[in-house]
């Protein structure tokens, strides 16, 4: 196996300190925290957008790289020990460049924290344009090591029904905007009604993110949607796990 790749070789360090604040994954069904999502803050708690507009193509392998290692090390540091949620992590297809070889660290550091890589979700997001092949390397590696593997925002991005045609990933996340007033658009909830049915019958757990009120998580879950992230469970919390998670206390 290759134990370094022209990334590491040539990649810059990240150029400015930052850190994570952990938003949990909510089973509306059994009122559990299934996962907590980890997302880039800056190094004082300050918005992603204060860290994402440092990355270009000759650090987003750094990046790439320490967003999984302080992901890693906060889970471990601050999840309840008596519970065992799963720590999601997104991941740039496009930082990748050899699945075996840049994952290494990703091991290391859940050895060296006494994380379970089975109790870890690896996302990606369409945003970015796709090598089709080249996810796929990555999601299929990614699933033989033994973690698990979600499409992030689909619907809204590049790769949609023709890579989940090819890879089927534990979890589908369906993208905000389709969520977004679910409640009120008829032509929203029979995409979403049809697309959770789809995953279903695939196999794979559909999971909305984005829901800020208790009428959209009411016609979601009608619509057998249980996997549920959003403000109205929790903020993300800086360098924390939500203490208070508004549907749990009902």
């Amino acid at each position: 196996m290759t134990n370094q790749c022209q990334g590491c070789k040539d990649g810059q360090k990240f150029p400015m300190p930052f850190s994570m604040a952990l938003q949990p994954i909510v089973n509306v069904t059994n009122g559990t925290v299934y996962a907590h999502e980890a997302l880039v803050r800056g190094a004082n708690g300050e918005g992603a957008g204060s860290v994402l507009s440092a990355v270009a193509d000759e650090n987003r392998y750094a990046f790439d790289q320490q967003c999984r290692v302080k992901a890693i090390e906060l889970a471990s540091r601050v999840f309840p020990e008596q519970e065992a949620p799963r720590l999601s992590i997104n991941f740039m297809p496009n930082a990748v460049y050899e699945a075996k070889a840049c994952i290494q660290l990703t091991l290391a550091t859940a050895k060296k924290t006494g994380f379970p890589a089975s109790q870890i979700i690896f996302e990606f997001t369409e945003d970015e344009k796709l090598d089709t092949d080249h996810v796929l390397r990555i999601l299929s590696t990614y699933r033989e090591i033994g973690f698990m593997t979600a499409i992030d925002d689909f619907g809204a991005g590049h790769a949609g029904l023709g890579l989940l045609a090819k890879f089927q990933p534990d979890i589908v996340k369906l993208d905000m905007e389709l969520i977004r007033n679910v409640d009120s658009n008829s032509v929203k909830r029979t995409i979403v009604r049809h697309t959770v049915a789809m995953l279903k019958d695939m196999g794979i757990i559909p999971l909305c993110e984005g829901i800020e009120t208790q009428a959209e998580r009411l016609v979601l879950q009608d619509l057998g949607v249980e996997l549920m992230q959003g403000y109205l469970f929790s903020k993300p919390v800086f360098e924390a796990v939500a203490k208070d998670i508004a549907f749990l206390q009902h």
